[in-house]
């Protein structure tokens, strides 16, 4: 007779999904049982370590739209999920943990390990999930599975736990008392699309016609909403200034003539200098965060403003939008191009290209320093020349971030970079380079670390090969935590454990890679990047191509400036001087002549 680990299997395939992400336990092998006679429509990805399933989870989640789902036992499995699951939180992914637990007649022996593993999991998973459920009974499961689906694709989407004690696992299924039935709506988010108000949208069409100087910020909103095709209608009407935060990246191809770039510190110079001079600034699916406005000095005070969020907490967080679009992204931006003509800025046009251009010349002057050890810069323009517009590229954490944003275009709408921006944490793209390889397995998944991002999960190189995918993994090697060790430079002028390497100590991560049985490059030598890139993405397999970089190169433009002054300059510590900035007021724009 069937178990209940058919009858979780079969909701998960009939909801559509296709890969469940995580390690086996005792507690849940119902579960892969249920999966392993499935397999026609639902496959378990075993990976080595249960954070990185919920990495790999948050790739398949990005990818299609629907919840990402990673599975671990009871305890030990479960206490390494919160890395990933505060990722999707933050980022407003879709994600559901099926979690084991203990028998429900020993949870009184969980504490202290009495009963083996055993913890407090529900207020455990409360602490950093939009949602969790403990299972009280076999009975119950359908409606909390159905739940758990609609919650987590809801707007705000985000990640959610479902708990399910060893013995109903175990247990016997009934399929006449305890019946599958499942919400199709929820499988992929959003679950639910709102639209403006009548009143809302005259206002915001209002003050974009009065805009001499608009621009749009479109945030990871965008992707989340599937908005694409509004987004690219909504610029073209606009003839304004489109930029975008890190997640945002694909909302519109950044060739566009109007297209600037990627707004943050690490961005691009031509984002960060044109967003300062926009009368209007739309933000589309961004919630405004510390890192794309600039620190919070986004929107300046003489800046009117637009918020478009599905999320009504968003408006007016960290400043009061002069008109305010509680909404889908999808529904407002459709609505907005709608509402208008193609307006018309021809010397703010003007204006962007310039500044592009200004923005590209420092680039060609980055990408032609022919030093050793390597500018990075150098090798991701050799790495852009091999790119495809449907091969999906996963950054990891630090500057990593910033030289894909500003070396490797964005040149096709959708979802085809993949950034760990709600955490921000070390470690995201080897494990998010399987759950892409998984989702796309006709793409080509490119992940670009440096050597500390890339040493927290570099284990899951055996699972890229035991999947047998084509994931090219570029590691920017400089022998230390590159960010940590500029931060402690600038501020503090004394470096300390921000050292990766030693007189005794010098990892080889191509090394590393070929024992693992993988295709390892090592290069030290500006003229061998490309022969190397061509090897590793001519390889059937998965493959590491170490570069070894400059240890002083950094995407961040302040730090940059901040080298440039010299080490003699008094600068206050950060901590110092942080503060919470003024709440602002927008401004509004006057009527046009």
């Amino acid at each position: 007779m069937s178990h209940i680990g058919d009858l979780v299997a079969e909701m998960l395939a009939q909801y559509g999904v296709e890969l469940v992400f995580g390690m086996p336990g005792g507690q849940t092998t119902a579960l892969h049982d249920g999966i392993s006679r499935r397999t026609d429509r639902i496959r378990h990805v075993l990976m080595r370590d249960e954070r990185n399933a919920a990495y790999a989870a948050d790739a398949y989640a990005r990818l299609t739209g629907k919840p990402g789902v990673v599975d671990v036992t009871v305890g030990p499995g479960a206490n390494l999920l919160p890395a990933g699951f505060l990722e999707a939180l933050n980022a407003s992914i879709p994600m559901i943990g099926i979690v084991g637990e203990l028998p429900l007649d020993w949870l009184s022996l969980k504490d202290k390990g009495i009963a083996s593993q055993g913890f407090d999991q529900l207020a455990f998973f409360k602490s950093f999930s939009k949602d969790a459920w403990l299972v009280p009974s076999a009975s119950a499961l359908p409606d909390l599975i159905r739940t758990a689906f609609r919650v987590a694709t809801s707007p705000r989407p985000g990640p959610v736990a479902l708990i399910i004690p060893h013995d109903i696992f175990d247990a016997e299924w009934d399929e006449a008392t305890v019946k599958v039935a499942v919400d199709a709506r929820a499988s992929k988010a959003p679950f639910v699309r709102s639209a403006p108000t009548a009143a809302g949208l005259a206002d915001a069409l209002a003050l974009i016609r009065r805009a001499e100087r608009p621009a749009v910020v479109y945030g990871g909103g965008v992707h989340g909403a599937s908005a694409w095709a509004e987004a690219g209608a909504f610029a073209d009407k606009l003839q304004g200034l489109v930029v975008t935060s890190l997640t945002g990246r694909g909302a519109v191809p950044e060739t566009l003539p109007y297209a600037a770039g990627t707004l943050n510190p690490l961005g691009s110079y031509a984002a960060i200098e044109l967003i300062k001079e926009a009368d209007l600034v739309i933000w589309c699916g961004s919630k405004a965060s510390q890192n794309t406005a600039m620190n919070w000095t986004l929107p300046l005070p003489e800046q009117a403003t637009i918020t478009i969020d599905a999320d009504p907490a968003e408006h007016g967080r960290t400043f009061r939008p002069t008109v305010s679009l509680y909404s889908d992204v999808r529904e407002a931006l459709a609505l907005l191009s709608a509402g208008l003509t193609r307006q018309s800025h021809p010397a703010w046009l003007e204006r962007i290209a310039a500044v592009k251009a200004e923005g590209e010349a420092q680039k060609a002057e980055e990408i032609a320093i022919d030093r050793i050890p390597i500018n990075p810069p150098r090798a991701m323009a050799e790495l852009a020349k091999r790119l495809t517009a449907d091969d999906v590229v996963v950054s990891d954490a630090s500057f990593s971030a910033g030289w894909i944003a500003n070396f490797l275009p964005a040149t096709k709408a959708g979802r085809g970079f993949l950034y760990a921006r709600g955490q921000g944490g070390l470690g995201y793209s080897t494990p998010a380079a399987i759950g892409a390889a998984a989702t796309r397995p006709e793409a080509r998944i490119v992940t670009v670390a440096g050597d500390g991002g890339f040493s927290y999960t570099i284990g899951e190189l055996a699972t890229q090969l035991q999947q047998n995918q084509r994931v090219v993994n570029v590691v920017l090697n400089n022998g230390r935590l590159g960010w940590i060790q500029l931060w402690q430079e600038i501020f503090f002028k004394n470096v300390q454990s921000a050292m990766l390497e030693s007189q005794s100590c010098h990892p080889n991560f191509a090394a590393a890679a070929a024992g693992l049985g993988l295709l390892g490059i090592y290069v030290d030598k500006p003229d061998d990047i490309g022969p190397a890139l061509d090897r590793a993405f001519a390889h059937d397999g998965p493959s590491v191509v170490e570069i070894r970089i400059d240890d002083l190169a950094t995407p961040i433009h302040s730090f940059k400036r901040r080298m440039r002054e010299g080490a003699d300059k008094p600068r206050p510590r950060p901590g110092t001087v942080y503060k919470l900035r003024d709440w602002k007021v927008s401004a509004d724009l006057p009527e046009k002549n």
